[in-house]
């Protein structure tokens, strides 16, 4: 009896580490909960959130709550970009933070798969569809002649108060420029890049106690109804880590953002596939949490089937675990 009671415990803690790296379920969602590639959120001092998403000009939902029930409300460009490049009526990738008394929505200007692509902007003093003003290109574009792809930004601010526009797909993988917010203002600067697997994109710094994260989604993004890539290699969500809001970044293993490091938050697990798209949000009810989009396998793989997922987010170890 003392052998098999051995070795039932034993086993019991061989399986400790797989059930401790389970991830857990989205929290729940009502309302709209499609319609939501790439989002960002903000919640506004009513208490009004508001959900931005690529496509349909910057698709806009509200709710009261993060849990919803989640109302589509219109466009927030609709007369699209005035940038004057292909895709300009076909945002993509928003991006939203307040600075001082205005509401700046950063978005991408490109076409699937090209690196002829710029990031415009525009701001509002109340986040409501109708009241945003487009303010157009911001100086971060891109075309064969850079090493990069000028689009998914993501505004962060310093230390010591400077804003930095996080951006980049591809290519070279992911950059920062420095802001002022509404113009660049300096040279761009590789933060990540993976050279045997330059799927990177979508990066997201956010600062929670004396570190800045880069969160950055990796793999195949879109058309897994008609095309689905090797297992693995679908979209997923990965961390590094600093104490600047630049870098440089470190994964886990301390090995370089800048050489491929990377330590995996959320990838597909039972009927979550190919989470990704993702950004972090201080939420005064729930703490840090991790939103993004993903596919239902038990509702279907097309673009337009991706939902809007969110996660409490544990830093307790200094590294995010969902």
């Amino acid at each position: 009896m003392a052998r098999l009671l051995d070795l039932f415990f034993g086993l019991g803690a061989a399986l400790l580490p797989s059930l401790a790296s389970a991830y857990a379920l989205p929290e729940a969602c009502s309302g709209v909960c499609t319609n939501s590639h790439d989002p960002s959120i903000i919640r506004r001092a009513d208490g009004t959130y508001f959900r931005f998403s690529t496509g349909g000009k910057i698709a806009v939902h509200t709710a009261p709550a993060l849990t919803g029930p989640w109302t589509y409300r219109g466009a927030a460009l609709p007369s699209g970009s005035s940038i004057n490049l292909p895709g300009n009526q076909d945002l993509w990738a928003p991006d939203v933070a307040k600075v001082g008394d205005y509401y700046y929505l950063y978005y991408s200007v490109s076409t699937f798969g090209s690196q002829n692509s710029a990031i415009g902007v525009a701001r509002s003093t109340s986040l409501d569809v109708g009241s945003w003003t487009d303010l157009g290109a911001t100086g971060v574009a891109s075309d064969s002649s850079k090493p990069y792809n000028a689009i998914d930004g993501n505004l962060v601010q310093d230390g010591d108060g400077s804003y930095f526009l996080t951006f980049g797909s591809f290519w070279q993988d992911i950059h920062r420029v420095r802001m002022t917010p509404i113009k660049a203002n300096g040279a761009a600067y590789q933060v990540a890049y993976d050279a045997q697997d330059t799927a990177i994109e979508g990066p997201f710094v956010f600062k929670h106690g004396s570190y800045y994260y880069l969160f950055f989604s990796k793999g195949q993004c879109c058309g897994f109804d008609k095309n689905r890539p090797a297992a693995g290699k679908e979209y997923r969500i990965l961390v590094c880590r600093g104490t600047s809001a630049v870098g440089p970044f470190t994964d886990r293993d301390g090995k370089s953002c800048r050489s491929g490091g990377g330590t995996v938050v959320l990838q597909s697990h039972d009927w979550v596939y190919g989470p990704g798209g993702q950004g972090v949000y201080q939420d005064p009810t729930h703490g840090p949490v991790l939103y993004y989009h993903y596919v239902d396998t038990r509702v279907g793989f097309a673009d337009g089937q991706k939902r809007f997922g969110w996660n409490k987010i544990n830093f307790s170890s200094g590294w995010p675990v969902v």
